[in-house]
């Protein structure tokens, strides 16, 4: 287990397209589980690899659902419907959390650990940390999504 270093903002990495993945091998691998190490470790939901200083196509989410750990290599997604406004936060801006408006359902094709290409249908909660990870992936952040930023009093209260 190793925790990663997590990229905050303004990291020019962040904003940026990620590339595919092509190799599916033991770095990947090792990749996925520090990636998965470092957001438990960070109380997050979600980590996208430019969190991480890698500009590659790869998240781990775990929305403490029945779906649990899902690892997302190359993800698109495929369809979108349906609305949704909620809380936001992100690893990479530490102590910042804001209301944001998403889809409420999503189905997204990504590949597994080992190339293999699989769906997730996803509404709610989850569908939220989907989106907000796979827009790291292509360099889009939540704070351009923002309906109204919280201050703490709100969110202790």
């Amino acid at each position: 287990m190793a925790i990663l270093p997590i990229v905050t903002y303004p990291a020019d990495i962040l904003e940026k397209k990620c590339e595919p993945v092509k190799r599916f091998d033991r770095q990947l691998i090792q990749l996925l589980n520090d990636m998965y190490d470092t957001m438990i470790d960070a109380d997050g939901v979600g980590l996208a690899a430019p969190q991480v200083g890698i500009a590659k196509q790869i998240a781990v989410v775990d929305a403490g659902d029945e779906h649990g750990r899902i690892e997302l290599i190359n993800p698109r997604i495929m369809e979108a419907r349906g609305e949704q406004i909620g809380p936001e936060g992100c690893l990479s801006f530490p102590g910042l959390f804001a209301e944001v408006k998403r889809a409420n359902y999503v189905k997204v094709r990504a590949q597994d650990r080992r190339g293999r290409p699989f769906t997730l249908k996803a509404t709610g909660f989850l569908a939220r940390a989907l989106q907000h990870e796979i827009d790291h992936l292509n360099g889009i952040l939540f704070t351009s999504k923002v309906i109204r930023y919280y201050d703490l009093e709100e969110l202790e209260g």
